[in-house]
């Protein structure tokens, strides 16, 4: 099992679906408990040993992500002067020994989900394998393993990459991307399939190890191709098919977690229904 301590997190994007609220509130800062939707996913990479984040943001002012994760002087001081030490502890968001490096995208540029991943890659030549956890959802397994901990049992080496696979009633699987495992490894994905040609009950919710090779794909795909904005997106999925027709491996790691996406309202009172315990 290797040891990865990077991780890539998409979280740039106006959150269109969630008007008008994130007209003052990023996608991602979303409130989920008492906590934002991306601190679920920064939380179990550092538990998983990650100390480099690379969080791909929109260029707006002031940004709430930053605020988040640095320290606020002044309320620390205000805790410390009153013996709130209970709550100076929550309200340090991130461990001394871990940095979040800021990527801005441009919304007026390429779109889609190996969009942040090229970027990143390229500023910061990045040439070993990394996590990639996209920003609004998650997935909620207290006192069990995490998403981050089974990519990474599922990976023998730094040229293996992973992919997670939630389980879901079949009538849902046209909702994501099906996919197709083959000795634990997977063999296709399809996206949003029509119902009567789902194969399978597992899907994909962009939770990745990309190795090098794959990343290098991903780099590869978004600059050999120009799609405008009305054509279609940047999907990651799509060099992800041509590596694995490659030779390249991608591991399939199951998890027993419930997957939570705050991307849609729906979906957004469901995870805070389960993270406050009402289901």
């Amino acid at each position: 099992m290797p040891k990865i301590t990077k991780a890539i997190i998409p979280a740039a994007g106006w959150g269109t679906r969630r008007l008008p609220i994130t007209k003052v509130i990023e996608k991602s800062m979303l409130p989920v408990g008492n906590r934002p939707l991306v601190d679920y996913s920064v939380q179990e990479l550092i538990e998983a040993g990650v100390t480099d984040i690379y969080m791909v943001i929109s260029n707006v002012e002031p940004c709430q992500v930053r605020a988040f994760y640095n320290d606020n002087i002044a309320l620390n001081q205000y805790l410390a002067d009153r013996g709130k030490e209970d709550r100076l502890k929550l309200a340090k968001t991130l461990p001394d020994n871990v940095k979040i490096h800021y990527v801005v995208q441009d919304p007026s540029g390429k779109y889609g989900t190996a969009v942040p991943v090229c970027m990143v890659a390229e500023e910061y030549n990045i040439n070993e394998p990394v996590f990639v956890f996209f920003g609004d959802d998650f997935v909620w397994n207290p006192g069990g393993e995490s998403a981050a901990k089974s990519l990474l049992k599922s990976v023998k080496n730094d040229n293996e990459s992973a992919i997670l696979g939630v389980k879901v009633p079949k009538e849902e699987v046209v909702k994501y991307g099906e996919i197709l495992v083959e000795d634990g490894k997977l063999a296709k994905i399809t996206e949003k399939p029509k119902l009567e040609d789902v194969k399978s009950d597992l899907v994909h919710v962009s939770k990745y190890i990309m190795s090098p090779a794959l990343i290098q794909e991903m780099i590869k795909y978004v600059h050999e191709n120009d799609f405008g904005p009305l054509d279609q997106e940047y999907m990651a999925t799509d060099p992800l098919e041509t590596f694995i027709e490659n030779g390249g491996i991608v591991r399939v790691a199951p998890t027993t977690g419930q997957y939570l996406d705050g991307g849609s309202i729906e979906g957004w009172v469901h995870a805070n229904d389960v993270v406050c315990g009402n289901k």
